[in-house]
C-alpha cells in the first residue's frame, strides 16, 4: 500500500493504539490544553511530520485538538507552541508547553488498558463518549 494510502483518515494506526495516545496525554491537546471533557475532536500530531520522514512512533506523536492540529502548519512543533502560548496568554510559556511535550510523549503506552476499553465499550467513540459523560455528569 502506498504510503499516501496509508495515512488517509484513521487508518494509518491502530484504534488502541490511538486511545492509548490520548490517554497518555490526558486526553488533553498537548499545546492548549483543551480536554475531551470540554468537548473538542481530539486528534494526533506527528512532531516530526510525517511528509517529512517522521514515524508513527509514540514519542514522534501527540494529543492535539483539531483545531491546533490545523493552525501548527509547516512550523516546527516548538515554534508552534510558543506561538500557543502567546495567543492563548493563560500563563503557560511556550518553554512549558515544550518541557511538557518532552516529558509526556516518553511516558510508557497503556495499549492494554486502551485494548479493554474499546473491548468494554464496543468502538473508539463509544469509549470517549463514555468520558464525556461521566465528566458531565461528575462535574
Amino acid at each position: 500500500m502506498a504510503r499516501a494510502k496509508r495515512t488517509q483518515g484513521m487508518n494509518w494506526i491502530r484504534p488502541e493504539k490511538r486511545l492509548a495516545l490520548y490517554l497518555r496525554d490526558g486526553l488533553a491537546c498537548c499545546y492548549c490544553g483543551a480536554s475531551v471533557e470540554q468537548g473538542i475532536r481530539l486528534t494526533l500530531d506527528h512532531l516530526r511530520p510525517y511528509a517529512n520522514g517522521g514515524t508513527n512512533n509514540a514519542t514522534n506523536l501527540v494529543t492535539c485538538c483539531s483545531t491546533c492540529n490545523s493552525s501548527r502548519g509547516k512550523r516546527s512543533w516548538r515554534e508552534f507552541a510558543q506561538a500557543a502560548a502567546n495567543y492563548l496568554d493563560h500563563g503557560i510559556t511556550g518553554k512549558e508547553i515544550v518541557e511538557h511535550i518532552e516529558k509526556t510523549r516518553r511516558h510508557q503506552l497503556g495499549t492494554a488498558i486502551a485494548r479493554q476499553l474499546l473491548a468494554r465499550r464496543g468502538n473508539f467513540s463509544s469509549v470517549l463518549q463514555n468520558i464525556r459523560t461521566s465528566a458531565t455528569v461528575g462535574g
